[in-house]
């Protein structure tokens, strides 16, 4: 089993950023063009990805307090036979946070794939965050 760890620091506040991310059936206004879209079954999030992949996403936990949300690929498109994975939101201090994404997936050839995907979403947020940040004068 492999894991795949990725952070980026972005200029929003953790409230603004996790209040994001918390909304797990909105992924898609978090990660704009890299998610297309995002729909909720229950506690499943459906989600379509800029390739037209859909993944069926479990979603494990949303925890207030660590700011962290755990969430299991239970239908992969690209055959996954595990995926686990979980977001959190730490406080940098002076209006900043740190994004912490980490992932465990088998089979290990998987690995260069999901963390193209993972670089790709961190970027999107990035941008999506730090630009809503901006226009809203914060």
């Amino acid at each position: 089993m492999a894991a795949i760890h990725k952070e980026a620091l972005i200029d929003a506040p953790a409230e603004r950023v996790w209040a994001a991310l918390r909304d797990a059936g909105r992924v898609d206004r978090l990660a704009p063009g890299f998610v297309l879209e995002c729909r909720m079954e229950g506690d499943v999030r459906i989600v379509t990805f800029f390739n037209g992949a859909v993944a069926h996403e479990l979603i494990v936990d949303v925890d207030d307090e660590a700011r962290r949300i755990a969430y299991a690929i239970v239908d992969s498109p690209l055959g996954l036979r595990h995926h686990n994975a979980s977001s959190t939101v730490l406080d940098e201090g002076d209006g900043r946070s740190r994004f912490v994404w980490h992932a465990d997936l088998y089979p290990d050839e998987a690995v260069p794939v999901v963390a193209e995907f993972m670089d790709r979403g961190l970027s999107a947020m990035k941008n999506s965050l730090m630009s809503s940040a901006s226009s809203s004068g914060a």
